[in-house]
């Protein structure tokens, strides 16, 4: 009996070894505009076309994120510096990763990717286009590199739980993914399941500016339609103007609409574009973004024509949001923020910060610091 039980664990031992030494195993893959991709899964060398997806990836991967990882677009370093210096302070090997640029602005080099030689490179869907019409995906095939689409921001609602499954598949985390998307949808629940049982309330104006401040004049009115924040805005108790108007994505509301729409609140998308900005004036909020900065970039933007005989900047429901949670699926913490500025009573026991907080330490290998919003502060206080 006790020579059978060791032969049983010989066996045992032997079948794991030859387990561990096979290759990934060849898998068809579904991406995000239904094409079928046939690829070795899970991906041991993975490209990612846009770096802020590492928000993700990181989440199904926690400290061995950077395994498989061969190389990424240069984003993160440009439009969302201070999550970069997050994960260099975790992974300081990572500021010697290879970078690239975008497809669609001509600045991607296909001949320095392929020297890196990805199975994978995953790339978001609005570059869909540009890569269709340039030939990409049959060059990048030809050298043995397949291509993912992902989306995270044209039609979040309709693509980002399926991107989340995507990158599980890569990154061979099918478990963490389906953690990562049940909890995301349960904190979401937390307020669309509470403003369900309040039955008819008022749902306040809301016009949400998408990131003024970065190039340019310090214009208005660039907005959201249905998707994304404009989503967002309705998922916590409000409505968003810009959905009246504006029917894709992005739009532009005529400041003259914004003044006769009168909105009960404003919110405006910002984050540390000092990289990319030759104007400086937007609000740069985010990772351990400085509370009374922030409040002053806000404060300076309520002075536009316009601005100060709204009824949102006269009651001072004024605020500023993390832009960079429109392309990364952490949308229940603005949901939560939303909700809590739309209808404080209801909402008065829901904490976003510690929402974050918690997400960080159970799903993400950087550690957490406030700084993600910002509001001015009501006449009086």
């Amino acid at each position: 009996m006790r020579m059978s039980i060791f032969g049983k664990i010989a066996s045992a031992m032997v079948a794991a070894l030859v387990l561990a030494a096979l290759p990934a195993s060849a898998a068809e893959i579904i991406d995000v505009t239904g094409r079928r991709v046939e690829i070795a899964l899970p991906a041991k060398r993975v490209l990612l076309g846009e770096a802020r997806q590492i928000h993700v990836a990181a989440a199904l991967k926690g400290e061995h994120v950077f395994d498989t990882i061969v190389g990424w677009r240069d984003d993160l370093l440009k439009k969302d510096p201070d999550s970069y210096a997050a994960y260099v302070e975790r992974f300081p090997e990572i500021e010697k990763l290879p970078r690239f640029g975008y497809i669609p602005s001509g600045d991607f080099s296909l001949e320095a990717a392929i020297a890196l030689k990805p199975e994978v490179l995953t790339l978001n869907l609005e570059a869909q286009q540009a890569v269709e019409e340039s030939g990409f995906i049959e060059k990048a095939a030809s050298a043995g590199i397949a291509v993912v689409y992902l989306d995270f921001r044209v039609d979040p609602a309709a693509n980002s739980e399926k991107s989340v499954e995507i990158l599980g598949q890569l990154f061979g985390a099918e478990a963490k993914a389906r953690e990562f998307i049940d909890y995301r949808n349960a904190q979401i629940a937390l307020v669309t399941d509470r403003l369900k049982k309040a039955g008819e309330i008022a749902r306040p104006k809301v016009f949400i500016e998408r990131s003024p401040g970065i190039t340019g004049d310090v214009v208005c009115c660039r907005t959201f339609g249905p998707a994304n924040f404009g989503k967002m805005v309705e998922e916590a108790g409000g409505h968003n103007i810009g959905s009246d108007v504006v029917k894709g994505t992005f739009g532009d509301l005529n400041p003259e609409q914004l003044i006769v729409s009168d909105p009960d609140h404003v919110i405006i998308t910002g984050s540390n574009w000092s990289a990319e900005s030759d104007l400086n004036q937007f609000v740069s909020v985010g990772r351990g973004a400085d509370a009374a900065a922030a409040e002053d970039r806000l404060r300076g933007l309520m002075q536009r024509p316009g601005f100060p005989g709204l009824k949102a900047v006269k009651e001072g429901n004024v605020h500023a949001v993390w832009h960079q949670f429109y392309g990364a699926p952490y949308e229940f913490i603005p949901i939560q923020q939303f909700a809590k500025w739309f209808h404080p009573e209801l909402f008065a026991d829901i904490d976003p910060d510690r929402t974050f907080r918690e997400f960080h330490e159970k799903f993400l290998p950087v550690t957490y610091r406030a700084g993600y919003f910002a509001s001015l502060p009501k006449s009086g206080e």
